[in-house]
């Protein structure tokens, strides 16, 4: 290993106080261009039976900036291991509950950016946990947004998250009673849940809505009927390989012969402007997240250099 590289232990909160959502929008926003342009390999992620949980395992390598590395987790304990491909070996260990909760909130971010109408100013909001908090901030990061409504199965619950998130924001949030209610007029609608059954149905969908699906990673579990994935003109994910043995409502739609694989699009094919995402202003268009390794390497890389500038962690021997 090179003498001048540093390695470093990062807490999660240390993570917190570096990490914020622009620079989580800015590494994702880069890391999609430069997967388009063959730079980003991304491995999906593996889970192993592990005693009353699973061993989560997730890879990706981007050589050309320098950095592979892999998260890990069971029952929520996360870390990611960042190596330097350029014979520094490891260059950090980092804790990344924190980090993965921005960086999904970042990846649909950047979804909306470039596939929900340049004009959109509302939000429907299903789910109010822990994820919905940075789902709602990196929407209103790339749009206008002037109302939400929010909806969850616990009334206490979305009620906290309406009146925190508005002073937050700065937004006018509304807690609604129903599902439908939440995506009633809505330019945007956002799904992050854990919900076996789909929490968005067809008859909920509206001409030149965007659609962000964030809570499912599951092939047991739907956040969208398959009514609803035909109404779209146009379905992208953030890795093709992973949506196949994770995304629950779109391996079922393909089951009943309603979508096809191969209609599937990369989102960063859309971010780099290799293809539209929509025709016109009343197209539907739908991201499915699935959450990869290539999200958290990009993120995880732009804090290990903040890190060295700030002289923030722990030195590793």
């Amino acid at each position: 290993m090179p003498k001048d590289v540093k390695r470093l232990y990062l807490t999660e909160s240390e993570v917190n106080e570096m990490l914020d959502m622009k620079l989580a929008l800015d590494a994702l926003d880069e890391v999609f261009r430069a997967r388009s342009a063959g730079e980003v390999r991304n491995e999906p992620r593996h889970r192993l039976a592990a005693g009353n949980g699973s061993m989560n395992f997730m890879a990706a390598a981007w050589p050309e900036k320098g950095w592979a590395g892999h998260k890990s987790y069971v029952n929520g304990d996360f870390r990611v291991m960042l190596y330097g491909t350029r014979g520094e070996g490891l260059l950090a260990v980092i804790g990344a509950g924190r980090m993965g909760q921005v960086r999904t909130g970042a990846a649909s971010g950047i979804a909306t950016r470039y596939m929900a109408r340049e004009n959109s100013s509302s939000v429907g909001i299903i789910g109010s946990g822990y994820q919905a908090e940075t789902q709602l901030e990196a929407v209103c990061a790339v749009r206008d947004i002037k109302d939400v409504k929010v909806f969850s199965r616990t009334a206490e619950k979305r009620d906290r998250f309406a009146s925190v998130m508005s002073d937050r924001l700065g937004v006018n949030i509304v807690a609604v009673d129903s599902k439908e209610a939440a995506a009633d007029g809505m330019d945007i609608l956002v799904a992050v849940t854990s919900s076996v059954d789909p929490v968005i149905t067809g008859d909920m969908i509206e001409p030149g809505i965007h659609i962000n699906a964030a809570g499912n990673n599951s092939w047991m579990k739907r956040e969208l009927d398959t009514a609803a994935i035909v109404k779209a003109d146009l379905v992208a994910c953030d890795d093709i390989d992973q949506s196949k043995i994770e995304c629950g409502e779109l391996m079922r739609a393909v089951e009943v012969g309603q979508f096809a694989w191969e209609s599937l699009v990369r989102l960063d094919r859309i971010v780099a402007g290799l293809r539209t995402a929509r025709n016109s202003d009343t197209d539907v268009t739908l991201f499915e997240s699935q959450g990869v390794a290539f999200e958290d390497l990009a993120v995880c890389g732009r804090l290990y250099e903040l890190a060295l500038e700030r002289g923030v962690g722990t030195e590793l021997g």
